[in-house]
C-alpha cells in the first residue's frame, strides 16, 4: 500500500451504477483510505490507466458494453501486465472462472457474495494471493477447452498494438483503413498482421478472426441483475 501522503488507488470498471456503488462500499470496508476511480467502459478504463498516477488494483465486470467475452480483461492485462485485475462477475460457472484465471486475472469474485466477503477477497488479492470462491473446483479440460486455453495463451503474447490490429481485423477493416486509424504506414500494418498470424499459429487473417471468435460466448455474458 502507498504511504499516507500518497494514497493507493483502485479502479472500478463496471457500467452499472448500483454495482459500482456496491464495489465502492466493499473497498471502503476493506481499505477506508483508498481512493477509488470509476470507469464505465474498457476504453475509459484504458484512458484512466494511461494517466500519470498508478493504480494498485482494478476490479472488472466481464459484461462491458464495448467488448465481447474476455476481451476487456485481455486488453487490461496486455496494456498493464503488472496491474492486478480482479474479475467481479455475475457469472459463477467454473468454466468462466477458469478462463478468467487463464487470461491472467488475479482473482474471481462472484457478485452474489456479501460485501464483507467481497472486502475480504480484495484483502486476499492485495496480500499477493489469488482469490477464487470456496466452492470453485477447476473442471477437467476436454479437447475443446484445451484448444481455447492454448489460444488464450497465444493471445497473451500479443503486444498492445498487435492486439489493436487484431481487433480491427475482427471488425473487417482493410490494411489501408487500419493504417489510417493507427496513423502508421501500410507496411507497418502488414508487419503487425504477419506477427499476429505467427503468434496465433494461423495461416490467414480470416483464420485468425475465426479462431479468436471461438472464444466469444454471448450467452455466457448476458446481463444479470442483482448483487
Amino acid at each position: 500500500m502507498s504511504a499516507a501522503n500518497d494514497k493507493a488507488r483502485f479502479l472500478i470498471v463496471d457500467d452499472h451504477p448500483l454495482f459500482r456503488e456496491a464495489l465502492h462500499s466493499a473497498v471502503r470496508m476493506a481499505y477506508p483510505d483508498v481512493d477509488t476511480v470509476e470507469a464505465r467502459s474498457i476504453a475509459e478504463a484504458l484512458e484512466i490507466l494511461a494517466g500519470p498516477k498508478p493504480f494498485e488494483l482494478a476490479l472488472l465486470d466481464l459484461s462491458m458494453p464495448d467488448v465481447h467475452g474476455f476481451d476487456g480483461l485481455l486488453q487490461l492485462r496486455t496494456h498493464h501486465p503488472r496491474l492486478p485485475v480482479v474479475v467481479v462477475s455475475g457469472h459463477e460457472e467454473p468454466k468462466v472462472i477458469s478462463e478468467a484465471l487463464s487470461y491472467g486475472a488475479a482473482g474471481f469474485i462472484p457478485k452474489s457474495v456479501r460485501k464483507s466477503d467481497l472486502a475480504q477477497a480484495i484483502r486476499t488479492v492485495m496480500d499477493g494471493a489469488i482469490y477464487v470462491p470456496e466452492t470453485y473446483k477447476p473442471a477437467t479440460l476436454d479437447a475443446e477447452s484445451a484448444d481455447r486455453a492454448e489460444m488464450v495463451r497465444r493471445l497473451a503474447t500479443l503486444t498492445p498494438q498487435q492486439l489493436r490490429v487484431l481487433q480491427m481485423l475482427r471488425q473487417g477493416l482493410l490494411n489501408k483503413q487500419i493504417a489510417f486509424e493507427l496513423q502508421v504506414g501500410e507496411t507497418t500494418v502488414k508487419a503487425h498482421v504477419s506477427e499476429i498470424l505467427r503468434k496465433l499459429n494461423v495461416y490467414s487473417r480470416t483464420q485468425a478472426v475465426i479462431e479468436v471468435a471461438k472464444l466469444d460466448n454471448p450467452d455466457m455474458f448476458r446481463e444479470q441483475s442483482g448483487f
